[in-house]
């Protein structure tokens, strides 16, 4: 009889000839949470293991037939991560040395105790998870290796594939999002996929304007005229952090898709659009209303947990290339950061956590470290603001008027709060 458990790695094949010893030992293990698969025979455990066993193997060495030893040689064939545990009787000790020495994970002598076979398993069942981890981590990164939207949440697998129709479709856009969320790589996937991809990407950086540049960038002359990007793709990086003057004088500009200078004909302008921004709440509505002929939006990472493991291995197979060097196996305290940190600088933050950590400058102890310090105030306000309006939401079965009355906040508050928090809307009403 098998056992089923919520957490594969607390699978146990236990292969055991003699039947009171194996009762009793699985019966030791249930009662220490672990799932038991058990075998009267090596024969019959080879004929289910294999290398996506997620669990411990456990055998006795001396059996009819194939032996413990003979079990563990073949299996360690086919899989050398997988742990195997043997339980020995005082004349083996010799031979499960030495097989101990060929890659055993651990023995016991007969008769065992019981927390020290309990010990054995839980050190050998932690060993497996991380082991499989890498393995699912480097497939993850070859797989995913040439994406642009690295993910598996719902709002990533939207984003992905909307892109096929966005880069066909000659509109504006407007795309939201938190810095390092990958907003400039969205808007250089859609020109590079869209009709305009021979022609040029000319991107301005707002945030860094000056009022002669501004000037410049709406003129005739000058190297960054919108002229020079006939036919191409404008994008407008950090849109809303560029002035009042350039909002204003763009207005016109988008609307007409021209330059008008005094005393001269309008310059017609062959332009698609893509804005970036924090939020849109900086943005007049004359200009926001001509600049999002669509908008999408890119949580941050701590709204799509589920994203951070393929978006690491991605980042650490691109540094360890760069680097020329393998990945190196992920260790607890790396899988417990990548778990429990809130990755504020999102993508950029966790590109540089991967960087370190191929290089060999990540300090495990510095990690275990910070993973017992509490998380700073604002991240818990955030954490318990998110939580706030989505359970509104949720109680006001979608109505967005209602969760904002719940709430007791201004509708442009609430807005600027759903954008800074990562909160899907979309999936909220679905629900």
């Amino acid at each position: 009889m098998t056992d089923t458990a919520a957490d594969p790695a607390r699978l146990v094949a236990l292969v055991e000839d003699d039947a009171d010893l194996r009762a009793s030992t699985a019966q030791l293990l249930r009662l220490a949470g672990f799932a038991v698969q058990p075998f009267a025979d090596a024969p019959t455990a080879l004929a289910v293991l294999d290398a996506a066993f997620p669990g411990v193997v456990i055998s006795d060495v001396r059996m009819p037939g194939l032996s413990g030893i003979d079990l563990f040689r073949t299996l360690h064939a086919r899989d050398a991560e997988l742990p195997v545990i043997l339980i020995t009787g005082h004349g083996d000790v010799d031979m499960a040395v030495d097989a101990l020495k060929a890659g055993v994970w651990d023995f016991l002598t007969k008769p065992f105790a019981a927390d020290a076979l309990i010990a054995a398993v839980e050190r050998a069942a932690h060993a497996r998870a991380l082991a499989l981890e890498n393995r699912r981590l480097q497939a993850l990164a070859q797989d995913r290796a040439g994406s642009a939207l690295i993910g598996t949440s719902p709002a990533i697998r939207r984003l992905r594939d909307m892109v096929p129709t966005l880069c066909d479709a000659d509109l504006d856009l407007l795309i939201e999002g938190e810095t390092g969320t990958g907003k400039e790589l969205l808007a250089r996937l859609i020109h590079q996929g869209g009709k305009r991809r021979r022609h040029r990407l000319a991107t301005i950086n707002c945030a860094s304007l000056g009022p002669a540049l501004e000037d410049e960038i709406l003129s005739l002359a000058g190297g960054a005229s919108l002229v020079h990007a006939s036919r191409g793709t404008v994008l407008l990086d950090d849109i809303d952090s560029a002035s009042p003057r350039f909002h204003r004088l763009l207005v016109p500009v988008l609307e007409d898709r021209a330059l008008a200078l005094p005393g001269r004909e309008p310059v017609p302008l062959d332009l698609r659009v893509i804005a970036t921004a924090g939020t849109s709440d900086a943005l007049p509505p004359a200009l926001l209303h001509r600049l999002a002929g669509m908008r999408l939006a890119i949580p941050p990472l701590r709204a799509r947990r589920e994203d951070i493991a393929p978006l690491f291995a991605h980042f650490a197979q691109e540094a360890a290339d760069r680097a020329r060097v393998a990945v190196p196996r992920l260790v607890p305290e790396v899988q417990q950061r990548l778990e429990q940190h809130d990755w504020p600088g999102n993508a950029h933050e966790l590109a540089r956590f991967a960087q370190q950590f191929v290089l060999g400058l990540v300090a495990p102890e510095s990690l275990a470290s910070a993973a017992s310090t509490p998380p700073p105030l604002a991240e818990r306000v955030d954490a318990f603001e998110r939580e706030a309006i989505i359970a509104a939401v949720r109680a006001a079965q979608g109505r967005i008027a209602g969760a904002i009355a719940a709430l007791g906040l201004p509708r442009k508050t609430f807005y600027y709060k759903v954008n800074k928090l990562g909160i899907d809307l979309q999936a909220l009403r679905q629900e």
